[in-house]
Parts: structure tokens; sequence; C-alpha cells
């Protein structure tokens, strides 16, 4: 449910189904399943008919698909994960391929963190699942086409710990006559918290042009802006699509917006800022002055006048890997508070309910409810 160009990353995921003729969706919810209930609700306003499985014990995607076995009725049915960024386009050659079950494929430049999968003869042979060492960079994206007789495989199963679907799979791989399928469609997954601005950048591909707030005279507008009811792009400001403005806004005067910007609903940006390439959540406020590049503000963000947060190229330590990062900003987590004249280095990642005084540069990560004085 992180939005991601103003929407829920699972409303892509239904959308794309739907755009295919798949309207007969089940969702398997846990965590914060009402969140997922109130909006998707029986699907009507998405064109498709969605039943709930509420799955109480975090078990995996193996125990989540077997939850769902009484619903399909014995038919073929597709799976899909609910964290990626996918377009109709995948779901299009997935279906195209219908040759027993199959899986969609890609390469990856990360091949460790997902399960890698090799091919013999056109057909999957084995999965590898988040490799130590390198054997491949064809991964599984975790959307299959299954033929109904394979569910027998997961409901034979005992969960007593958390199993994925991969895991599963990969001691029968071989025998199921698995068909591997790729595409030139959209699959975008997010690992680590800088994913999000790719993941952004590109659900905003899917937007178009939308003006149902109120646009001061003096305001440029280019390419393929949407702004929502109730808000208010004030004189003098300069936004450049694509870019999607939520509802409730209050932005500018002099507020220089630049493509690859979402802004959620409620989001108060002061006079002369610049936000460039930035997710950026609801109920947000950003101080005068302030100059954020490649950035992710979650929810309830405050902060106060003159804070720089430029990209540039950093490194992040993540279990024991380090990346170098070539173009990102701040990543402030929920509810933090910044004050005036904070500088945030390139890369640095600042936790949820953060406190941070005047005048600090913030060059370290920092857990939940830090306080930096």
């Amino acid at each position: 449910m992180i939005p991601v160009g103003n929407r829920p990353i699972l409303e892509y995921i239904v959308e794309a189904l739907v755009q295919n003729g798949v309207k007969d969706i089940i969702m398997v919810v846990g965590y914060r399943k009402d969140t997922i209930l109130s909006h998707f609700e029986d699907g009507r306003r998405f064109d498709a008919r969605i039943q709930y499985v509420n799955q109480d014990k975090q078990l995996g995607t193996a125990h989540a698909l077997s939850l769902a076995a009484k619903h399909l009725n014995g038919e073929d049915f597709l799976t899909v994960a609910g964290d990626n960024l996918i377009d109709g386009k995948l779901i299009a050659d997935l279906l195209a391929k219908k040759v027993g079950s199959s899986m969609v494929v890609t390469e990856s430049e990360i091949p460790s963190k997902y399960g890698v999968v090799q091919i013999k003869d056109e057909k999957i042979n084995n999965i590898v699942e988040k490799p130590e060492t390198r054997v491949g960079n064809i991964i599984n994206t975790g959307v299959y086409y299954f033929r109904s007789d394979i569910m027998r495989h997961f409901c034979e199963q005992t969960f007593d710990m958390e199993r994925g679907i991969t895991q599963t799979l990969a001691p029968m791989i071989s025998r199921l006559d698995f068909t591997p399928v790729k595409t030139k469609g959209k699959w975008i997954d997010a690992v680590y918290p800088w994913d999000l601005l790719n993941i952004n950048s590109s659900a905003l591909e899917f937007h178009g042009q939308g003006i149902n707030g109120t646009v001061e005279s003096g305001v440029t507008i280019k390419g393929a802006v949407s702004i929502g009811k109730g808000s208010r792009i004030r004189s003098g400001s300069y936004i450049e699509g694509p870019v999607a403005i939520g509802e409730g806004c209050d932005i500018g005067p002099n507020v220089t917006i630049m493509p690859s910007t979402s802004i959620g609903n409620g989001v108060i940006i002061g006079p002369y800022s610049y936000v460039d390439s930035c997710l950026i959540m609801s109920s947000v406020r950003i101080g005068t002055h302030s100059h954020l590049s490649h950035s992710v503000l979650d929810d309830g963000v405050k902060i106060k006048a003159g804070l720089s947060a430029t990209t540039g190229s950093s490194y992040a330590r993540v279990d024991r890997e380090v990346f170098k990062l070539p173009d990102v900003g701040a990543l402030i987590g929920q509810d933090t508070t910044v004050g005036a004249r904070v500088v945030v280095s390139p890369g640095t990642v600042i936790g949820a309910g953060c406190r941070i005084a005047d005048g600090v540069k913030v060059s370290v990560n920092l857990d939940n409810n830090s306080v930096v004085v």
C-alpha cells in the first residue's frame, strides 16, 4: 500500500490484471489488512471482483497460496506478489505463453536477493533461492501462471515456519515442466528504501494531465502534471511533469517542482523551495527555501525552513553488503521533525519519529526515534 505516483503499488497490479481480462482476484491479507480492505472493498470501483483470505500468521507466500485454494474451484490461476510494480504488458506476455505452468523471469544486478533461475532446453530445471555465490543473473519475479494440479503441492505442506513459493517449487521444479517467460513489460521491486525513487518515477509514466485544483496566475506548468481537488498552486511556481500532486495541498508561491516527483495529500511546501525527483507522501510540511532532490519523505514529516537534501554519490551498508548509490538524496521516515537550516548528506536514512534540531548536519543513518541536537 506504499503510494507511488500517488497510488498504492497494489492498485497498479490490479489495473494490470483487469487490463488483461483477469477480474476475479483473491487477495491474501494479514498485516494492516484493514488498509487494503477499505481501499479496494469488493473491487467494483476497479472493475474487478475481489475476495479476501486472511493469513493470521505470516508463514510465507507458500502458506498464503494454500489458503487461497478453496476459492480457486480447480481452475488454472495467476499468482502475483503484491509489492512489485508491474504493467499490463507483463501480464499479457505471461498469458500468451500458457504452456503448462510458467513464471516471469528477468535479469537482475543483485540476483542474491532473489531466486535465481537456471534454464535448459527452454525449461526451468533449477531454482537457487538467494544464493551466497553467483550462479547466474536470471531471477524469478514471483509472477506465475499455475496449472490447477500444482496446488496440491502447496496444500500438502505442513507450515510450522515461514516458507516461500520458491522454496516449495525448488525441489521438484525439474519435474514440473515449468516454462520461463521473458517480458518487455514493467517489473520493479523495492528491496531497499532508495528503490522507491525508481518505482515512483516509473509509476508516474501511467499518469496523464489533470488539473482539478486551483492554479493562480503566473504559474508555469509543462508536461504531464496532475493536481488534485482542493490543492492550490500559488503564483510564480514552476512545475515540469511528470508530476502528481494530491488533494488539499498548498504549494508556493515561487516553488519549483521538477520531473519524477509525486506529492501526496495535504502537503504544504513553502515559498522558494526546490523539489526534484522526489517521493513525498501525505501530510508533509516543507519550510521555505528548502532544496530536496531524489529524496523520500514519509507521511507526517515536518521540516522547517532551509533544509538541504541534495543528491549525490554515496555508499550504503545493508546486511553486510555495501552498495554504491550514484544519485540519491535523503530518506526520511514517518513523523520525523527536522529543524531549520539542516543539511542531510546524500544517501542518509533517517528513521521514523526522529527529532533533529536547527542547524545540524546529518551524515549517518539514524534509527527510529533518534534525537539529534
